[in-house]
């Protein structure tokens, strides 16, 4: 019913900058909360930013501490997508990166969670 796309990994050295998209299309009612989670091989799946609906000057963000002054997740809800900007990106912020939405589907006006494939962030020192 809806997919998630993501898009903008790649290989960076330390230092470097990436800029991760998310688009989520189908059978969209409504997008609540985004965010983006990570996973390093060998650990669990975590947080790294999140960000509620709504206008832009009533969203409201949330960050891992490693990531805070260092990343900025935006959305722009017209296009039903998600960003993540990553500045001074270190090797361990090394990892597969997901993204992550709750969404209130057409169909059964029900709120779902869905996620991305996954895009591969490879931070070389």
């Amino acid at each position: 019913q809806v997919q998630l796309v993501e898009s903008g990994g790649g290989l960076v050295q330390a230092g470097g900058s990436l800029r991760l998209s998310c688009a989520a299309s189908g059978s969209i009612f409504r997008i609540n909360a985004m965010g983006w989670y990570r996973q390093a091989p060998g650990k669990q799946r975590e947080l790294v930013a999140a960000i509620t609906s709504g206008r832009s000057s009533g969203q409201s963000t949330n960050y891992a501490d490693s990531v805070k002054g260092r990343f900025t997740i935006s959305r722009d809800n017209a296009k039903n997508t998600v960003y993540l900007q990553m500045n001074s990106l270190k090797p361990e912020d090394t990892a597969v990166y997901y993204c992550n939405a709750d969404v209130v589907v057409t169909t059964t006006i029900h709120g779902y969670d869905y996620w991305g494939q996954g895009t591969q962030v490879t931070v070389s020192s």
